[in-house]
C-alpha cells in the first residue's frame, strides 16, 4: 500500500512562501533517606504538615514582581502531517511573536521525541496576565493570515488541548538558551489540597538541581485540568541528563524531597522533546 501523504492547500503553500522571521521518578522514590542521615527513620514515622491558608495558590506560590500568563498547548498530529505542520507553524508562529502589537511571545515550540509520539508542544507568554491574554485573543479574531493558518491547521490534527498556567515563584523564569539541547517535561498531576505542601518542598529543593543550569522552568495549573504541575529541564543529550539526574541523589536533602513529594502525586509522565527551529529555547 503506498504511503499516506499529507496535502496542502493553496492557503498553505501561500503561507509557506512568504518571508520568515529569524528565530527524580516514582522508582527512586523507593530509595530511602541515606544511613548517615540519623534518625530519619524515625522522621518518616509523622506526615509531613503545612499550616492552613487561606490564601489562593495563585497568590502564595506565583511571581509577584510579574504578571506574566503561560498558556501551554499540546497537539496530537496526523503522523502522516508532521514535517507539514511543522512547516506551517515555523512560518506563522514567528510573526506573532515579533509583532508588537500583541502582547505574547513563544517561550518554546517542540517535538516530542519520547512521550507521546507525533505531538507538537507549544509554551507562550503573556506579559500582562489575564488582560493581555484577551487582547491578544480578540486581536487574532480578525487576523486573516491567523485565521487560515488555524482553518489549514485543523486538517492536520487529532485533537489539542491547552492550560493557563503561572510559574512558580522559586523557579526560573525562561530565558532563550542556545542549543543544542534536549527538553525535558516532567508532568505531575497532584492530589487536590497538595499544592501548598509541594511548592513548600522544592522551593527548599530546587537548590539542588541548579549547578548545570538544567531548571528552565516551573509552572503550575490556573485553567484547564487543575493541581497539575509541569517542571521544564535542558540537557545536552540523554547522558547529560542521566548523569545530572545521579548527581541530585548524592547531595543530602535531595532525597528528602522525593521522599515528601511522591506521596502527594497521582500521577506523572516525562516527555522528552525536540526544539522546532523557531523555539528561543534551543
Amino acid at each position: 500500500m503506498a504511503p499516506r501523504l499529507c496535502s496542502i492547500s493553496a492557503a498553505a503553500r501561500r503561507l509557506l512562501g512568504g518571508p520568515r522571521p529569524g528565530a527524580g521518578d516514582i522508582a527512586a522514590a523507593a530509595r530511602f533517606y541515606s544511613k548517615d542521615n540519623e534518625g530519619s527513620w524515625f522522621r518518616s514515622l509523622f506526615v509531613h504538615k503545612v499550616d492552613p491558608r487561606k490564601d489562593a495558590h495563585s497568590t502564595l506560590l506565583s511571581k509577584k514582581e510579574t504578571s506574566n500568563l503561560y498558556k501551554i498547548q499540546f497537539h496530537n498530529v496526523k503522523p502522516e502531517c508532521l514535517d507539514a505542520y511543522n512547516s506551517l507553524t515555523e512560518a506563522v508562529l514567528p510573526k506573532l511573536h515579533l509583532d508588537e502589537d500583541y502582547p505574547c511571545s513563544l517561550v518554546g515550540n517542540w517535538n516530542t521525541w519520547y512521550g507521546e509520539q507525533d505531538q507538537a508542544v507549544h509554551l507562550w507568554r503573556f506579559s500582562g496576565g489575564y488582560p493581555a491574554l484577551m487582547d491578544c485573543m480578540n486581536k487574532l479574531k480578525s487576523n486573516k493570515e491567523y485565521l487560515e493558518f488555524r482553518k489549514e491547521r485543523s486538517q492536520m490534527l487529532l485533537s489539542r488541548r491547552n492550560q493557563m498556567l503561572l510559574e512558580f515563584s522559586f523557579w526560573n523564569e525562561p530565558q532563550p538558551r542556545a542549543g543544542p539541547n534536549i527538553y525535558e517535561l516532567r508532568t505531575y498531576k497532584l492530589k487536590p489540597g497538595t499544592m501548598i505542601e509541594w511548592g513548600n518542598n522544592w522551593a527548599r529543593a530546587i537548590k539542588y538541581r541548579q549547578e548545570n543550569q538544567e531548571a528552565v522552568g516551573g509552572f503550575f495549573s490556573q485553567i484547564g485540568e487543575l493541581y497539575v504541575v509541569h517542571h521544564l529541564w535542558a540537557y545536552k543529550d540523554l547522558q547529560s541528563r542521566e548523569e545530572t539526574r545521579n548527581a541530585a541523589w548524592r547531595k543530602r536533602g535531595w532525597d528528602e524531597n522525593v521522599y515528601y513529594t511522591v506521596p502527594l502525586v497521582r500521577h506523572m509522565e516525562s516527555r522528552i522533546m525536540i526544539p522546532l527551529k523557531i523555539s528561543p529555547l534551543q
